[in-house]
């Protein structure tokens, strides 16, 4: 690619990819809402607000491909959710349509589905069961996507992203985590296959704990090499939830439990 996107460039995963992924394209334009500071002469960096229509036409003008880590990535109030995720989203797609549809990996997530229970393997085309406002976005953002693929012909591949972070560090990640690495590799394959479509793929490493079956998406050729397995024994040794717990029990662990949060007061 001449010039890839990265929105979320500030965030922990957007701060890990910049540099996994600088090989990518000739040029990384990074995004966020906050101040971001080029680390080389391949880096461009934007300050956008995804809600500003003007402002995110301006920051996909000239991309290729678009890794979008950006928004809420947490429970939040609605409104904050809405403007991020929801509006946001609207905007980057028109964005896109507006600029020769660059392909988009979407940072989905498991929060689209966090009601189910750890018993249940799921495939990608199970109904969506959100566990809170920001997985509701989330669903919205794959719908979204589904859309203007059929309408309009833009790729995306929609990754429900697990947990993606240096390493697992509770017990529910020894199913969900998603390392650095295999994102960053899950990532070349979207944007170099010839032909992409619209998939839904699980951000989820080779855990043999695992509750989603990503064999829709073989055809991909991504192979994911790490394991929370590895860090099974540390984590145990730090004590095993109780039954009831909903790190055990639900998909989206403790998510499932949050209360709706408002700014505004109860009825």
């Amino acid at each position: 690619m001449k010039r890839l996107l990265i929105t979320g460039g500030a965030g922990a995963i957007g701060r890990v990819m910049r540099k996994r992924l600088s090989g990518l394209a000739d040029a990384i334009r990074l995004a966020d809402i906050v101040t971001l500071t080029p680390e080389h002469d391949l880096e461009e960096c934007i300050q956008c607000d995804l809600a500003d229509a003007a402002a995110v036409n301006a920051m996909v003008a000239d991309c290729d491909g678009i890794l979008h880590l950006g928004g809420i990535s947490v429970e939040r109030p609605f409104d904050e959710i809405l403007h991020a995720n929801i509006i946001g989203m609207y905007n980057l797609y028109e964005a896109a349509r507006a600029h020769g549809h660059p392909r988009i990996l979407f940072a989905s997530s498991n929060h689209t589905v966090g009601f189910y229970p750890q018993t249940q393997r799921l495939g990608a085309d199970e109904p969506l069961r959100p566990d809170g406002l920001y997985g509701v976005s989330k669903g919205y953002g794959e719908l979204l996507a589904r859309m203007y693929f059929d309408k309009f012909g833009q790729e995306t591949a929609s990754v429900r992203i697990g947990s993606c972070t240096k390493e697992p560090v509770d017990y529910r990640m020894l199913s969900s985590w998603l390392s650095y690495e295999d994102f960053a590799t899950l990532t070349e394959r979207v944007f170099t296959v010839p032909v992409l479509g619209c998939p839904v793929i699980w951000g989820v490493s080779s855990n043999p704990a695992s509750w989603w079956d990503n064999s829709n998406a073989a055809w991909l050729g991504w192979q994911p090499r790490d394991s929370a397995e590895n860090w099974r024994e540390t984590i145990e040794a730090e004590g095993i939830p109780s039954a009831n717990d909903p790190l055990v029990t639900r998909q989206g662990g403790r998510f499932t439990e949050l209360p709706i949060i408002t700014n505004k007061p109860p009825v």
